[in-house]
């Protein structure tokens, strides 16, 4: 699923990293920071075609729930320091689709979690991600 801000034509596609170098590593146990503020470590990632993610320990900071992040909010990466920086506050990943490991491979999941990051996720026509 590709979603396009007609404003300015920009695609984003939530299941594929912005700049596959970025995934050169496994990438587990990386601090993920989002643009507020730190919000856990990557307990699993992936990289194959059209289907890339990390899933993201958030620890204490919301209750040990863990999240699903699509590649495409992946904005850069810090291989020295092992970080991962995404292109979503910290209230709007607290408040995505909840996660289970039974919703890996759920593709309606998939798809209700590529549009929420997407074209319904804050700031995503005011700021898109390139």
């Amino acid at each position: 699923m590709t979603y396009t801000n007609t404003a300015t034509q920009v695609r984003w596609q939530p299941w594929t990293y912005q700049d596959p170098s970025w995934h050169s590593a496994d990438l587990t146990g990386y601090k993920v920071q989002a643009v507020d503020g730190e919000i856990g470590k990557v307990d699993k990632d992936t990289f194959e075609v059209d289907n890339s993610f990390l899933v993201v320990d958030t620890g204490p900071w919301i209750f040990g729930r863990k999240v699903m992040l699509p590649a495409g909010v992946v904005s850069g990466m810090d291989h020295q320091n092992k970080l991962v920086f995404v292109s979503r506050t910290k209230d709007l990943i607290k408040n995505s689709p909840e996660f289970t490991d039974e919703l890996f491979e759920d593709m309606k999941y998939r798809e209700r979690l590529g549009s929420y990051y997407g074209e319904e996720g804050a700031g995503w026509y005011n700021n898109p991600v390139r």
